[in-house]
């Protein structure tokens, strides 16, 4: 069998169970190298959600990997040399990879790597950037074209991307790739952990609901996310309060440096409710408190929306800002509602549409369950597989 080296930060929830899955397919035999070392004992420092946090679900099992020692004098996933590991290059070398996928190439060691391997093996990468926040950049020309010319020579050392969706393919265009190059590899998740809960888990829902005073007959907004301002939940809040409807609650689930404000903002409407950071394994349950999700992002750098996924799969419509990246191909009229971003105005809209008609609340969540079952772990494999088998 071919050999595949992953080079990442440290286990994400979103990659974990992908690994996994990819060594099940008896198809490549992988290894994955982990580059912030210091992340070996589970505990991460996440200035986002304002907190050290520990995912309490296996994100290690099914698959072979190592931690590299990350000998960064700042260790870190949060800039370029926060990463920096002199023996990377050596112990991909080592377990003799026939194709190398990278994650990220903005860390020292990844991009080294890039370019070392570039012509000696094929070098393929995973990212999520997009353009939407190209009108930003064109308020400082100069310093955008600078840009764009630099991430243009990065991607000359790949031999191929593969694409998370629409906007992310627009983007690998802009930057000198040509479509030979380009594969899709939809933004995923553990569809099958967030599509059902257990017996046990409805009863644990129920109770849930009534200790929060959430009615049968509430219909529920739910906010998932860092409470930052790239996430806008403030313009959320402001929404919902114009909703002059009792029979209706926001609840928030998350942290970060806007946790005071969203407090502030549940002590003043007894109609909002924060319940705070929710580890992984009670995530299927959370999302089964709303009736919609709501992801109102400005920006900038809001790439996907992974929540997104994890809705869907757990059976919520979704509305949606023009910001996220995975708004226009996960967003139809069947599974959900697009607004202008920061518009205080069709945000509010699009909320009472669904007040207003929560049947079809109910349908587009429906769609969108089935819809999301399309963006699955094994249309990547398909891509890579392709890709490692052919070169």
């Amino acid at each position: 069998m071919k050999k595949l080296a992953i080079i990442t930060t440290h286990p994400i929830q979103y990659n974990g169970p992908f690994f996994s899955y990819l060594a099940s397919t008896g198809s490549l035999i992988i290894k994955v190298f982990y580059t912030w070392g210091q992340s070996e004992s589970g505990n991460i420092n996440d200035p986002d959600f304002n907190l050290n946090r520990k995912w309490d679900i296996d994100l290690l099992k099914g698959y072979d990997f190592c931690f590299v020692d990350n000998k960064a004098k700042r260790p870190g996933s949060n800039h370029f040399l926060g990463i920096d590991n002199p023996t990377l290059i050596n112990k991909i070398e080592m377990f003799g990879p026939d194709a190398l996928l990278v994650y990220g190439w903005c860390f020292k060691s990844h991009l080294g790597a890039i370019r070392y391997f570039k012509d000696r093996l094929p070098v393929i990468f995973r990212g999520d950037s997009n353009l939407l926040d190209s009108s930003n950049e064109n308020l400082f020309f100069v310093k955008s074209f600078l840009r764009r010319q630099f991430l243009t020579w990065v991607y000359s050392h790949i031999d191929y991307a593969l694409y998370v969706g629409k906007s992310n393919f627009d983007y690998y265009i802009k930057m000198g790739l040509v479509n030979d190059q380009l594969f899709y590899g939809p933004h995923a998740i553990d569809n099958d952990r967030f599509s059902s809960i257990s017996d046990t888990q409805k009863i644990e829902l129920d109770n849930w609901k009534l200790a929060l005073g959430i009615n049968i007959d509430d219909f529920v907004f739910l906010f998932v996310g860092k409470f930052e301002s790239k996430k806008n939940p403030l313009l959320l809040i402001n929404a919902f309060k114009k909703l002059c409807h009792q029979s209706i609650k926001l609840v928030f689930v998350g942290d970060g440096i806007l946790i005071n404000n969203i407090k502030a903002a549940a002590d003043s409407d007894s109609r909002i409710i924060c319940l705070g950071f929710q580890n992984q394994s009670i995530m299927p349950i959370v999302y089964r408190l709303g009736n919609v999700f709501v992801l109102p992002s400005k920006g900038p750098y809001e790439t996907w929306g992974l929540a997104m996924n994890e809705a869907m799969a757990s059976g919520l419509p979704i509305i949606a800002s023009d910001c996220c990246g995975g708004a226009i191909d996960l967003i139809t009229p069947e599974t959900g509602l697009i607004f202008k971003s920061d518009n205080l105005t069709a945000l509010h809209d699009t909320m009472l549409y669904y007040i207003e008609n929560p049947t079809i609340a109910i349908s587009n969540g429906i769609n969108a369950k089935a819809m999301i079952m399309n963006f699955n772990y094994a249309t990547t494999f398909k891509s890579l597989d392709f890709l490692i088998k052919t070169n």
